[in-house]
């Protein structure tokens, strides 16, 4: 041990220029008390506004754009007759829904590209499975061509028909993450689990951004 210490040259300590490195980045404090410097935040994308949408949810109300402005939003696609991917996402949905249980606000909203089969009662008994919470989480439907326009137009999400067995509707497996103003902010792929650490990292930003305002 004193053999070591003692084959390091004398000029690589240099505990006064140190400090003074310290003290002139602002660092120092932080240095005696074992802290980090803070990270800096993320600059989100803005892909921009979604257009006005109006559908139906599982309890029969109406739900429009205008009516989640002003909450921080978490939407995804999906149908309940998926035998894929689905299940992961509600249930994925189901976990966003409880880390966000005690913030005021956030909103959970599942669009289902089956409208045809998934009605209202349907949507209601595939949500009970789930655990939802009829105020903040919503699954929707409504007219089919209306709800692929809005995936494909507003949310730049693919949809399409003609799928396996298991799988008939083709539909994107990534969240969307929405502003208080109905932009939407960023995408997440639903079997990432770094994506979804990112997405509630991402929420929890854009939240704590409007409340400090």
């Amino acid at each position: 041990m004193h053999r070591a210490m003692s084959s390091v040259p004398r000029q690589s300590f240099r505990p006064v220029a140190f400090l003074l490195i310290l003290g002139s980045t602002g660092l120092l404090g932080l240095a005696f008390r074992g802290m980090h410097p803070p990270r800096a935040m993320t600059t989100l994308q803005d892909v921009g506004p979604l257009p006005d949408f109006s559908f139906t949810d599982q309890e029969g109300h109406r739900i429009r754009r205008a009516d989640l402005l002003g909450s921080v939003w978490i939407a995804d696609f999906i149908f309940t007759r998926c035998a894929g991917q689905c299940p992961l996402m509600s249930a994925q949905m189901a976990t966003f829904q409880n880390t966000f249980d005690p913030v005021p606000g956030v909103q959970f909203v599942s669009f289902t590209v089956d409208p045809l089969h998934d009605t209202s009662t349907v949507l209601r008994t595939y949500a009970e499975h789930y655990g939802v919470r009829s105020a903040r989480w919503h699954f929707l439907t409504g007219d089919h061509a209306a709800i692929v326009t809005l995936a494909q137009a507003g949310f730049h999400l693919g949809v399409t028909e003609g799928g396996s067995s298991q799988e008939p509707i083709t539909h994107s497996i990534r969240f969307v993450l929405i502003d208080q103003r109905g932009h939407v902010r960023g995408y997440y792929d639903a079997t990432e689990a770094e994506a979804m650490h990112r997405l509630i990292r991402d929420a929890r930003q854009l939240i704590s951004a409007t409340s400090s305002l």
